[in-house]
């Protein structure tokens, strides 16, 4: 009994058996060697100026920001793409919520990714809210400095997010955990976007990494699985599968 104990601590998907085929293999991750290199490749070929951080740069602001926490396991709080493809090695994987913040679509991706400047794609940022649920991955002490510096390439590639810590539940059980917030200051942030536009750069936008429809979807059918509703999710979907059909 002793051993099988031990093998379930020891299983990231003890407490969510039904998200082991939903969440890639972080080693198979496009983004697990997507680096700064192979970023600037890849503008160079679509045209696009420089925007994103030097290595240096990403590296002093990830440093600066686990100040005071790289003693103990990180726990990372995803609400978008994070969710089904981290990218990073975790020890567990809980459903949890923080309040006060939001699930919004408010990062309009002009680079490439999930559209361009001509056709701009969208995704999910965290904004101030009234609570949002998700996912938190726990890394373990050992790992914490490798695997985020994957996350930091993931998440800090360029000027869009701000790292904070923030108060999650498990449980109604408070747990610290890292995320990343709309940084109002970025250029690929716009907190003022109409419906209208959220709509359509949701049905239109694409890039190299796949379109702002499926990453849309993704977050619908992952939110299934979890049996999570958001209505932001639900009527966006709606209306951008509206949106396409009408054209």
């Amino acid at each position: 009994m002793k051993d099988k104990n031990m093998a379930l601590d020891q299983d990231p998907f003890h407490h969510h058996p039904e998200l082991r085929s939903a969440i890639a293999d972080p080693q198979q991750s496009f983004f697990r060697t997507f680096t700064t290199a192979v970023l600037a490749e890849k503008m160079r070929e679509l045209g696009v100026s420089e925007w994103w951080y030097s290595d240096e740069t990403r590296e002093a602001m990830r440093l600066e920001a686990l100040a005071g926490h790289r003693n103990k396991d990180l726990w990372v709080f995803a609400y978008g793409s994070l969710m089904w493809d981290p990218a990073f090695e975790f020890a567990e994987v809980r459903r949890a919520y923080i309040p006060n913040y939001a699930r919004r679509f408010i990062l309009k991706d002009i680079y490439g990714a999930r559209g361009n400047a001509e056709i701009p794609g969208l995704m999910a940022a965290l904004d101030k809210g009234s609570g949002c649920d998700g996912l938190l991955f726990r890394i373990s002490l050992d790992q914490v400095d490798k695997e985020t510096e994957v996350l930091w390439r993931r998440e800090q590639v360029g000027p869009a997010y701000t790292p904070v810590f923030v108060e999650a539940r498990v449980d109604e059980r408070p747990v610290e955990a890292l995320t990343f917030v709309a940084d109002y200051n970025a250029e690929l942030i716009d907190h003022t976007i109409s419906r209208e536009e959220q709509i359509r750069f949701l049905a239109t936008g694409t890039g190299f990494a796949g379109s702002s429809m499926d990453y849309l979807r993704n977050i619908h059918k992952k939110f299934t699985i979890l049996n999570v509703h958001d209505e932001e999710v639900d009527s966006l979907l709606r209306d951008a599968e509206a949106f396409l059909t009408s054209q």
